[in-house]
């Protein structure tokens, strides 16, 4: 299979290791929590796996807070980093499977619940081919979740203009519901729904090392989006900083 990622093992070797403060208490308030509670709550889900989630914080979530069995699948694992932040949580190094392996060679003998990845497929050329991958995952009417961010709006002309590199190891062409929605449903899932999330925000990775008139430019943007979206609360292109993409996978007909 081609190789068509946009970022490989050294990328992220230097990304995790110019993060600070990721040893940090998952908290119930956390992204996505309405969506992962009702999908949860809905689906009865016992079982999960995250994809491309090091260093695991959704797995420690949904150990922590709803007792799901957690798996976490990832290319690049720095194994001590990430025992650290599950004692740091009250859990136990065994209360996680982690897998480090290739997502486009590794072959699964377990079937999961709910597939999650969030923040994985736009790190892809080909968007078809990353879901896909996905689906193997999934038991017979199982979920799969798959939240990206937007960087067709105010976030991505951010990106674009004050960390150029960052926004270059994005596919921005997969950044589109209706292209998300259309994947799914020629793969063969049911009760697909992509849509935009989040009302308003915007972030700069490794903010700390910008200037400060960078900083207090980026905060401005920040508080302009925040009262433009309170007065208009709409979940938008322009200003929703996600994509979320859910679909079930089909049982088999007997």
């Amino acid at each position: 299979m081609i190789n068509n990622n946009l970022t490989d093992r050294s990328f992220w070797v230097k990304y995790w290791d110019s993060k600070s403060g990721l040893i940090l208490k998952v908290k119930l308030n956390y992204p996505f929590k309405d969506i992962l509670k009702r999908i949860i709550s809905e689906d009865k889900i016992q079982t999960a796996i995250e994809l491309g989630g090091f260093p695991g914080y959704y797995s420690i979530y949904l150990k922590k807070f709803y007792n799901v069995k957690p798996t976490l699948l990832d290319y690049f694992i720095h194994r001590d980093l990430a025992e650290k932040l599950l004692v740091y949580n009250d859990l136990s190094v065994d209360q996680i499977e982690i897998i480090e392996a290739d997502l486009f060679t590794y072959e699964t003998f377990k079937k999961y619940d709910l597939v999650l990845s969030m923040g994985l497929i736009e790190h892809f050329d080909d968007t078809y081919g990353i879901i896909k991958k996905h689906i193997p995952f999934i038991n017979e009417g199982g979920k799969l979740l798959i939240t990206i961010p937007n960087f067709r709006g105010v976030n991505g002309w951010v990106q674009r203009n004050f960390d150029t590199y960052n926004y270059d190891k994005h596919n921005i062409n997969c950044m589109d519901p209706a292209f998300l929605y259309e994947i799914a449903s020629n793969l063969g899932l049911k009760d697909v729904k992509a849509y935009y999330h989040g009302r308003f925000s915007v972030w700069l990775e490794n903010k700390e090392k910008k200037s400060l008139l960078t900083k207090l430019f980026i905060k401005a943007i920040w508080l302009s989006g925040k009262v433009v979206t309170r007065i208009i609360p709409v979940e938008s292109r322009i200003f929703s900083p996600y994509i979320v993409l859910e679909a079930k996978k089909q049982y088999k007909e007997i």
